[in-house]
C-alpha cells in the first residue's frame, strides 16, 4: 500500500458528503473513494446487528478499491459497528464519534455538552461514553432529530419548517445551559447557521466531519500534487443525487458510479 492509495469513505447515504468535503479540503492530492449504501438507507432506525452486517460489506468493497484506510463517515455505523469494522478490515478505519468526542470536550468550559444525532445513535450512548472516558465530570445531554436527515437532503436548512423543528429539539438543551453542542450527524453541519442563531454565541458547536478530517490529516500527512477528483459509488442512484451531492459539497460531482455487493 503507497502513501498516495486512495482512502475509502462508507457512508449509508449522502450525509458522509460533508466529511469528504472536509478530507478534501486538508488533502485536496490525496484520491478519495466514497461509497454510499443509498439502496438501503437509512441506517438510523435499523438494529445494531442489521448495521453492523451492512457496514462490514461496505468496508470490504472499498478494501477491493485498494485503500489504504477507511473513515466511517456515519455516526450510526460509527456508534454500533466501529469494532466489527476494525476485526474485518486489514488498513485502519477510524470512525467519527471519537474524534467529535475528543473536540468536544476541547471546547466545552462549563462541562455542558449537548448531543443531538439519529435515534439509532443517540440510543447507543457512543457520544456520551467517548465524552465521559475523557472528562468524567461532564453532564451530557443527548437528543434525537429524526427530522433533519429529510429535511438537509431537501435543501430546507434554514427556512421556518427547519427552525420550528430544531427550536423543538434543542429547547431541553438550552434550559440546560449547554455550552457545546455535538453535530451528531453527518447532515448536521448544513444547518449550523440555523443552530447558531438559535443557540447565540455563547454555544459551540463542534462538528464530527471537520474534527474527523482534522485526524485524518495528521494520521496521514499532506501529499503534494494536482487536485484529485473524488470516486463516488452508491448502491442506488437517486434522481436528485446530482443535486443533493452538490448542495453538501458546494459544487457539481463527476465520476459517480452504481455498484451492487
Amino acid at each position: 500500500m503507497t502513501a498516495t492509495a486512495p482512502i475509502g469513505i462508507f457512508d449509508s447515504g449522502v450525509g458522509g458528503l460533508t466529511v469528504l468535503r472536509a478530507i478534501r479540503a486538508r488533502l485536496p492530492a490525496l484520491p478519495l473513494v466514497y461509497l454510499g449504501d443509498t439502496a438501503r438507507v437509512p441506517y438510523g432506525s435499523r438494529s445494531p446487528e442489521t448495521v453492523r452486517r451492512y457496514a462490514v460489506e461496505g468496508g470490504r468493497f472499498l478494501l477491493e478499491r485498494q485503500v489504504q484506510m477507511v473513515v466511517v463517515a456515519c455516526n450510526t455505523v460509527s456508534a454500533v459497528a466501529l469494532d466489527a469494522l476494525c476485526d474485518a478490515l486489514p488498513v485502519p478505519v477510524i470512525g467519527v464519534v471519537e474524534p467529535g468526542a475528543e473536540a468536544a470536550v476541547a471546547a466545552t468550559r462549563s462541562g455542558r455538552i449537548g448531543i443531538i444525532g439519529t435515534e439509532t445513535t443517540i440510543a447507543s450512548r457512543a457520544y456520551e461514553e467517548a465524552i465521559r472516558n475523557r472528562l468524567p465530570t461532564a453532564r451530557t445531554l443527548a437528543r434525537p432529530c429524526p427530522l433533519l436527515v429529510p429535511l438537509a437532503e431537501q435543501g430546507w436548512t434554514d427556512n421556518d419548517v427547519a427552525r420550528a423543528a430544531l427550536a423543538h429539539y434543542l429547547e431541553d438543551l438550552r434550559r440546560e445551559e449547554i455550552d457545546t453542542l455535538v453535530l451528531g450527524c453527518t447532515h448536521y453541519p448544513l444547518f449550523k447557521p440555523l443552530l447558531a442563531d438559535l443557540l447565540g454565541p455563547g454555544v459551540r458547536l463542534v462538528d464530527s466531519a471537520e474534527a474527523t478530517a482534522t485526524v485524518v490529516a495528521t494520521r496521514l500527512g499532506a501529499p503534494t500534487g494536482e487536485p484529485v477528483e473524488p470516486t463516488f459509488y452508491l448502491t442506488d442512484l437517486p434522481h436528485t443525487f446530482s443535486e443533493v451531492a452538490a448542495r453538501f459539497l458546494g459544487g457539481p460531482v463527476r465520476h459517480v458510479f452504481q455498484v451492487r455487493y
